[in-house]
């Protein structure tokens, strides 16, 4: 199953809970993608340099672990995951993202994990699952997008909504719903609701 859809349009929250009612992993393709972000602003990296993030790569390999109740990103024996949720790696990973070469990296690690599971991200009912038998895309509002980015971080909405919007210009041609999705706009559902029509649609 894949749950594809705009930035916090509350993808990694539904997805982690379908998956915890269906009983399968969770899988979250965008923490790779922060995971290099993370990576090269440590190093100092260009996020627009594509050679340089996939020396990175070469240099720390990032593992992917997926779990129903979230996932985890690893470098080596340093567990990353608790630096990929900041101001600045929001504003270097959808430049990351951009590279053909990275997103070709992130998709064979994806395509190489043991399924079933529910995959969470921009393009997973797109380019790397289209074989997927049940395939979703979340949407809503930038404003609503912005005030629930808030409730989780200390800052102001109209930045926040500002910044959103910029994020979907960058991710336009990559985040877009499969033919075959059903698209959910989420502005005025609670994390209940898109659970549970997911879940109804899914089992029917």
């Amino acid at each position: 199953m894949t749950i594809d859809g705009v930035a916090a349009s509350g993808k990694s929250s539904v997805a982690s809970r379908v998956a915890r009612e269906l009983g399968y992993p969770f899988v979250s393709s965008g923490l790779l993608y922060r995971g290099v972000a993370r990576l090269a602003l440590r190093d100092g990296a260009d996020p627009d340099d594509e050679r340089a993030l996939l020396d990175l790569l070469a240099r720390c390999p990032l593992t992917l672990r997926p779990h129903a109740e979230g996932n985890e990103v690893w470098c080596g024996a340093q567990d990353l995951t608790p630096e990929l949720h900041t101001e600045e790696v929001d504003a270097a990973v959808s430049r990351v993202a951009l590279h053909p070469g990275l997103r070709g990296w992130v998709n064979d690690q994806l395509r190489a994990l043991p399924q079933p599971f529910v995959a969470e991200g921009r393009d997973m009912g797109t380019a790397v699952f289209p074989q997927a038998g049940a395939k979703f895309y979340l949407t809503a509002s930038p404003r609503v997008r912005a005030q629930r980015r808030v409730r989780e971080r200390a800052q102001d909405v109209q930045t926040v909504e500002q910044a959103l919007q910029e994020r979907d210009r960058r991710d336009a041609q990559q985040s877009r719903p499969a033919q075959d999705a059903l698209l959910i706009d989420t502005s005025a559902l609670s994390l209940d609701e898109v659970v549970g029509r997911i879940l109804q649609t899914v089992r029917s």
